[in-house]
């Protein structure tokens, strides 16, 4: 179920959703309330989400209400409200209103407009990326297993989710060992005449030149469908027998593989280790609070096994409760992956109701939410409580760590305090084809990678391998932009600190590149490594500074080889994504009336774009799907100036 689109209707009839959002000017909590005041009065009394904005029109809250008219009210009574609430309300410019049928469709639509936004006065579920699951492909004579994330749409049986790729590559490795499957690509599988390394290592039965019927193997795959789908004893006892059966004929070379077989599903079992008795699908989900931070553990069990539990640390304010951040964080979890039958958490809240009826709207079964006090359901909410609270003493812990480590690197670069935003760029290219600039960005909490920007170098007077001109491109493009969107650096998006991986000329560079914008305060720092690139002599570059170095084995030092190698990373891995994308595409792309299908054709004919090139007319029209008017077409293409 998707309502974001709902809230762009253009209603000139007076419906909220088609309110203003320009504001010139701040305003103050009276003024606020009364702004607040005016809108509520033109409200309708049903259910759906509002918007707070911020005089940049930037989204600060979003909430859901059963009654618009009197949720929205209460904000401009003045009365009962935290100061977190006060602020906002000082701060809102307009208000923007989304009406929708029921109070559970505005629950699912204010998830997904917290996700969208990213509000902060919101709860907010920060590392939202995507499960993997265990693949067994059926559109193909001999499937495939193989780990698969994002949109179902291949055909085949999925299992999952997972908690990690870790979770799903060991499993995946055993279920190789136990029940030989291909995982090789199609393209892989075509090509082989002989078996490959797994076969010689019993981890594939080798159905890429039959070594395998396909009676034998859809029995194979049978055995792993029934494992992943729970009945992994029942498949251990088929096996068992087939040993047994093999030994007493004698055959002890198969009763071996069999019995190699079966040790490989015991491994699977033995990391397996957590079970809630007779719960075959669910999701256990614990919330612990500590000062102003909360940790919620997710536990995944399907099929009546563990695969695997993953923590997160929403961002929220310090007066909400574990109550609030659990709802919020159950509402944005499920936006956009599909809910299990039952759900275990570890405390209630008031709309627990409702969200069992909204997630079953998107479900085509009825979502339990269930708060269990006693057996082995409430066993596994308390083991996912425990795991919780470690994860947040130890997060705390780190944090700690972190923040010590900001505050001497800010005493260190003259800053006016810990750095919550360090930037840091570099360029990455091979003899100037296919440059990219990259940026990364940190703070107290690690990694910002939603912030990562990549940066295609497009300025074609550039001499090649020019990497000032490059740097001098990125940096343009970032600050201008910043200049422009954000010039009273209120959004939280200017750096504290810029680290520029390079040495003087890179800093003389990015100097320049400041002047010009206009911009005179910002801390920048170029790092260069040390003499035969010696992890832990690099050597600091700073505006009105000699260059200097510092003890390489200072927390600090490390902190920073850790940032510069992150952004070399991101850069490198960028570079290499491009020039994969580049090689892949051929002379045959430029040609009208080229398609997929018939370059297909021709490179499967001629067996390169230089082949198809130096062709003869004649030859072209012999390739299959290219008809007289196609080949000549082509050949003109490349015989234009003959």
């Amino acid at each position: 179920m998707t309502l974001i689109a709902d809230e762009e209707k253009d209603t000139a009839d007076g419906n909220p959703a088609a309110e203003s959002t320009a504001a010139p000017v701040a305003v103050s909590a009276p003024v606020g309330r009364a702004l607040i005041r005016a809108k509520a009065r033109k409200l309708s009394s049903g259910p759906g989400v509002y918007r707070m904005l911020d005089q940049h029109g930037d989204v600060m809250y979003v909430g859901k209400a059963r009654n618009l008219k009197a949720r929205v009210g209460q904000y401009a009574g003045g009365k009962a409200h935290t100061n977190r609430t006060t602020r906002m309300i000082g701060r809102v410019h307009d208000l923007i209103v989304v009406t929708t049928e029921t109070e559970s469709q505005a629950l699912l639509l204010e998830a997904q407009l917290i996700k969208r936004y990213m509000p902060p006065y919101n709860v907010l579920l920060r590392d939202d990326k995507s499960f993997p699951y265990i693949l067994i492909r059926t559109d193909h004579q001999w499937p495939q297993i193989k780990k698969h994330r994002g949109a179902q749409n291949i055909k085949g049986h999925y299992f999952g989710p997972f908690a990690s790729a870790g979770a799903v590559n060991s499993t995946l490795n055993t279920l190789q060992r136990a029940f030989l499957l291909r995982s090789c690509s199609d393209g892989v599988f075509n090509a082989r005449t002989r078996p490959c390394l797994l076969f010689q290592i019993k981890r594939c039965s080798a159905p890429c030149v039959e070594r395998v019927t396909q009676e034998e193997y859809a029995g194979l795959l049978d055995d792993a469908r029934t494992f992943l789908g729970g009945k992994s004893q029942r498949v251990q006892r088929d096996l068992s027998e087939q040993m047994m059966v093999a030994s007493e004929a004698m055959e002890f070379e198969r009763a071996a593989a069999i019995r190699d077989r079966i040790k490989a599903l015991t491994s699977i079992q033995g990391r397996q280790g957590v079970t809630a008795g007779d719960v075959e699908d669910a999701d256990v989900i614990a919330v612990h609070q500590e000062g102003a931070q909360s940790c919620v553990q997710v536990f995944f069990l399907r099929a009546g096994q563990n695969w695997g539990n993953r923590a997160y640390f929403p961002k929220h304010d310090s007066s909400q409760g574990l109550e609030e951040v659990l709802e919020a964080f159950i509402g944005q979890f499920y936006d956009s992956r599909p809910a299990p039958q039952t759900i275990l958490i570890s405390h209630d809240f008031t709309e627990r109701p409702l969200m069992e009826e909204a997630l079953s709207l998107k479900s085509p079964r009825k979502v339990a939410l269930l708060v269990p006090k006693r057996g082995d359901k409430a066993k596994m909410v308390d083991l996912a409580l425990r795991n919780a609270r470690d994860a947040l003493a130890l997060r705390m812990a780190e944090s700690a760590s972190q923040q010590l480590v900001l505050s001497e690197l800010a005493s260190i670069f003259d800053l006016e305090g810990p750095p919550r935003r360090i930037e840091a760029y570099d360029n990455s290219h091979i003899s100037g084809t296919n440059a990219i600039g990259a940026m990364i960005v940190a703070g107290p909490d690690g990694f910002l990678k939603n912030s990562y920007r990549k940066f295609n170098i497009k300025n074609t007077e550039l001499v090649p391998g020019d990497d000032y001109g490059m740097m001098r491109e990125v940096l343009t493009r970032r600050f201008a932009r910043l200049v422009k969107e954000d010039p009273e650096r209120s959004r939280g998006q200017w750096p504290d600190l810029v680290l520029i991986d390079g040495g003087a000329g890179q800093l003389t560079a990015a100097e320049a590149v400041l002047a010009e914008l206009g911009i005179e305060d910002l801390a920048i720092v170029a790092i260069a490594k040390g003499p035969d690139r010696n992890a832990g002599r690099e050597r600091f570059f700073m505006p009105g500074r000699a260059p200097f170095t510092l003890d390489p084995r200072s927390a600090v030092m490390y902190y920073l080889q850790r940032v510069r190698d992150e952004v070399h990373r991101f850069a490198i891995g960028t570079h290499r994504q491009k020039r994969a994308g580049s090689m892949t595409k051929s002379q045959l792309d430029e040609i009208p009336g080229i398609g997929p299908g018939r370059k297909k054709a021709l490179l499967a004919h001629f067996g390169s774009a230089r082949a198809v090139a130096g062709a003869a007319l004649e030859d072209l029209e012999s390739a299959d799907g290219i008809n007289k008017a196609v080949a000549r077409k082509i050949y003109d293409y490349f015989h234009a100036d003959g």
